[in-house]
């Protein structure tokens, strides 16, 4: 969960719920919406809680992760290279809004460019499959 010492960044998706979570959940997505993930090897298709693998950044730097907390369709956190990394949440506007929240700690306050990028990816593609 975001804490107080979180920092952030928002959208709003014209899409469901139901359809943008697939696009931030499955792992083969990831490279589609992820300015800084170039692959992602796990044992399953998308997020679970305490799943691990590694993740292929954009610099092809493979690191470990662990899929932290996780609510199907509401909420995913995980910690790479045993770090708290990036909070994703998924909020319901109506039946066709949602906005989507990522959180870092603050001292990773910089990155909130590159997950502004990601936030605006995912919405392109969440948009777009609707059509």
């Amino acid at each position: 969960m975001p804490t107080m010492s979180d920092a952030s960044a928002s959208i709003e998706i014209a899409a469901s719920v139901s359809e943008v979570w697939p696009f931030l959940a499955e792992f083969r997505h990831w490279p589609e919406w992820g300015p800084s993930v170039r692959a992602v090897e796990a044992g399953r298709k998308a997020v679970a809680p305490g799943l691990r693998g590694r993740v292929q950044t954009s610099i092809g730097l493979w690191l470990p992760f662990e899929i932290g907390r996780c609510e199907p369709e509401r909420f995913w956190d995980w910690k790479v290279a045993g770090v708290r990394a990036t909070g994703h949440r998924l909020v319901a506007i109506d039946s066709a809004r949602t906005r989507v929240d990522f959180t870092v700690p603050r001292a990773f306050f910089p990155y909130i460019w590159v997950l502004d990028r990601g936030l605006r990816r995912l919405a392109s593609l969440a948009e777009s499959s609707r059509a």
